[in-house]
């Protein structure tokens, strides 16, 4: 598993055998079953994390009880409340498994000593930030500029394989329509 690690990291900067062990030090393993919670809305979120297999959704409960899903994680993403994460505050979303999943675990303690002990991975967690941001925009901008179908033809071409892992209510919850508009979607 850890080569997984190391493979995704490399994708961004070179990494030294010294260095992949300094990194790999930093990191714990866990492995989440399916419907496991790995935090959930007001509880303190100890992780960043890097899912090396399964698929996670982040998930925000309005006071109504209506779900709202934020985001879905699948290999190779990283994945957190980064809001709570980053401010050690409550959680205001929850972050659960769809699927059995293996992750590596990031406390923000290791990520500080990982950016300060190695350049390489605060250039490498910059870059990370820097297209989730993007990424963040650009769900934002779909949601003010596009109709249903326009958003649910995004969700097809940008992220194919997510229609065969995800039940069609939680894909309705992100795209942000009713299970059936987005039946009525799949059939035109």
């Amino acid at each position: 598993m850890q080569e997984i690690l190391r493979q995704h990291i490399e994708k961004i900067v070179p990494l030294t055998d010294d260095e992949f062990t300094f990194i790999a030090a930093h990191f714990s393993v866990r492995h989440a079953a399916r419907g496991e919670f790995l935090f959930q809305q007001g509880e303190r979120v100890k992780y960043s994390y890097f899912v090396v297999s399964g698929l996670l959704k982040l998930v925000y409960d309005d006071d109504s009880g209506k779900q709202h899903i934020a985001s879905f994680a699948m290999e190779d993403w990283w994945e957190s409340d980064y809001l709570a994460f980053y401010t050690q505050r409550n959680a205001t979303m929850s972050l659960q498994c769809i699927e059995a999943t293996d992750l590596f675990c990031l406390t923000l303690e290791d990520y500080r000593q990982l950016c300060a002990g190695l350049r390489k991975m605060e250039q490498f967690f910059l870059h990370k930030s820097n297209y989730g941001n993007i990424g963040a925009q650009q769900r934002i901008l779909s949601f003010l500029t596009s109709n249903a179908k326009e958003r649910y033809e995004q969700l097809l071409h940008r992220y194919p394989s997510l229609l065969q892992r995800v039940p069609k209510t939680q894909l309705a919850a992100y795209l942000g329509v009713s299970r059936e508009t987005l039946s009525r979607l799949g059939r035109s």
